[in-house]
């Protein structure tokens, strides 16, 4: 288990920190064109500063909860735990105009601050990083965490709302988002009106009979907390 217990980011090279914004640049070979493909150019990328992350994780918790509540959107179409976290992804970091938050049945009150992202940060969105160098839209669980995400703790205090916990049962990797008391997660299956999506309590989850999924430090199932490597807080 220790290969996956450290930050996975092959594709950073240089990291410069502005202290004003707690933006961090880092340079990194991205494709240039607009086809999904091997990496082709070298460019800087800049992560969210420390005001967008706290603007993208309250949008990321949203779309999860709207997922949660009413009937999933149909433009998620990968519909699995990896698919949960990637569509959620894309659709925080998006703008989110009168026409989205009218189709996305949102209020106009109490909205999270845009994100905003700067023509260099535009890269993180829906452009997953690959294990053979290409990019694009999908990935699978083990693709998020290896390629695209950093290694936090196996402390669940550590945990953000939108970091992700990762488990490997073998064949099998799984996904669940921590949404700041709970995990949601898709369990990958649909069938009639039951449409895959759960959501448990921290207490439930450690007090459940299945121990693979319990978020302690001594599971070997349990993997640990990651967090999004286009993240500054």
């Amino acid at each position: 288990m220790a290969k996956f217990a450290r930050a996975l980011i092959p594709w950073f090279a240089v990291f410069s920190i502005n202290n004003s914004e707690a933006a961090v640049t880092v340079s990194a070979v991205e494709s240039t064109g607009a086809r999904e493909g091997p990496a082709q150019a070298s460019v800087a990328v800049t992560k969210l500063n420390f005001s967008q992350s706290q603007a993208f994780r309250s949008w990321f918790v949203r779309i999860i909860k709207d997922q949660l509540t009413r009937k999933p959107d149909p433009r998620w179409y990968h519909r699995d735990c990896a698919g949960l976290v990637r569509f959620g992804v894309y659709e925080a970091l998006r703008p989110h105009s009168d026409a989205w938050l009218r189709a996305n049945g949102q209020l106009i009150r109490d909205l999270p601050p845009e994100v905003d992202l700067n023509p260099d940060q535009r890269v993180w969105l829906n452009r997953w990083k690959r294990e053979d160098g290409s990019s694009g839209s999908y990935v699978p669980a083990l693709g998020i965490i290896q390629n695209n995400s950093d290694f936090v703790s196996k402390d669940i205090n550590q945990a953000r709302p939108g970091d992700l916990l990762f488990f490997d049962q073998g064949e099998d990797q799984h996904l669940m988002i921590w949404m700041g008391s709970y995990v949601a997660y898709h369990r990958g299956i649909e069938k009639g009106q039951d449409k895959g999506l759960r959501t448990v309590s921290w207490q439930q989850l450690m007090n459940g009979q299945d121990t693979r999924w319990q978020t302690r430090a001594d599971n070997p199932n349990f993997v640990g907390i990651y967090r999004l490597s286009f993240l500054s807080y």
